[in-house]
């Protein structure tokens, strides 16, 4: 009877976590927890684009980004993102990396973030996208619509 209940249980667990479908595309420039670290975390949620979440320097708090709309930059594809004080911010897919700037400004180079186990310590992302070509994959697919 114990056997069959961690069985239902496990059957519950899948279910449930399988109806939310969540993916995540991190980007970073600069050495964590340092003044110049920036990031961003692009989320997909059940096959849609989702929030997009930005951090820098050594602050280890999270602050949401509206996005706000698709745009053609000098004949590539990109979009514009928003920031809750109102500044406005451009992110050119590039590569497998990411350009984001100012209008105007030089765009700074992002690249993938891994975020997991190193050396066997630290904990699994189960959201994370696995490697950077699967990152800019979700970026393209979602944020460039």
């Amino acid at each position: 009877m114990k056997g069959l209940l961690m069985v239902i249980s496990a059957m519950l667990f899948v279910g449930q976590t399988a109806n939310a479908q969540t993916k995540v595309a991190n980007y970073s420039i600069g050495k964590y927890g340092t003044d110049k670290y920036e990031h961003f975390s692009f989320y997909v949620k059940d096959g849609h684009r989702a929030e997009i979440y930005y951090r820098y320097g050594k602050v280890d708090k999270e602050f949401k980004v509206t996005y706000l709309n698709k745009l053609q930059v000098n004949g590539s594809d990109a979009f514009k993102v928003k920031f809750s004080n109102g500044h406005t911010t451009t992110v050119i897919p590039s590569g497998i990396k990411l350009k984001i700037a100012d209008d105007g400004e030089t765009p700074k180079i992002f690249t993938w973030e891994y975020e997991g186990p190193v050396n066997g310590v630290g904990t699994f992302c189960q959201p994370c996208t696995e490697d950077e070509k699967e990152a800019i994959q979700l970026v393209k697919a979602y944020y460039l619509k």
